[in-house]
């Protein structure tokens, strides 16, 4: 199994978090402390989830956390690039059609760029980016 490796950058306003490998028991506090790093720094956070390999219900409750602290304090939390092969456990609970999900970091940040901070908010947040077609983005 290879090392989970995070990675951050800045785009615009927003902060993309780049996890690679898999997310699960073991790494989940690692994956916690970067999500609240990018939280520190900006109330925009997307997460690019591309390069994930496997995740378990303990990131899913790390995700679901830190996309609710970004709701109530005003701020914005993306996903980009799930792939439904690696990442099913989004579908499977149903948190796929709550959390705003987009294909890739670029349609994300345009989201965000286009419409402000609350592009995400409020129902039917989560319909850009294609949610009703898992397989498109099937690894």
């Amino acid at each position: 199994m290879a090392e989970l490796r995070f990675s951050m950058e800045t785009h615009g306003t927003a902060v993309v978090v780049s996890p690679q490998g898999e997310l699960d028991i073991t790494s989940s506090q690692r994956f916690d402390d970067r999500l609240s790093e990018a939280a520190a720094a900006s109330n925009q956070i997307i997460l690019d989830m591309s390069a994930v390999d496997f995740m378990d219900t303990t990131a899913l409750a790390v995700i679901v956390t830190h996309w609710r602290l970004a709701a109530e304090e005003g701020g914005v939390f993306l996903l980009a690039g799930a792939r439904y092969r690696y990442t099913k456990a989004l579908w499977i609970t149903g948190l796929a059609d709550r959390l705003p999900m987009y294909d890739t970091v670029a349609e994300a940040v345009a989201a965000l760029g286009g419409t402000g901070s609350g592009a995400a908010n409020g129902p039917g947040a989560s319909e850009p980016g294609g949610l009703g077609k898992p397989e498109a983005t099937a690894g």
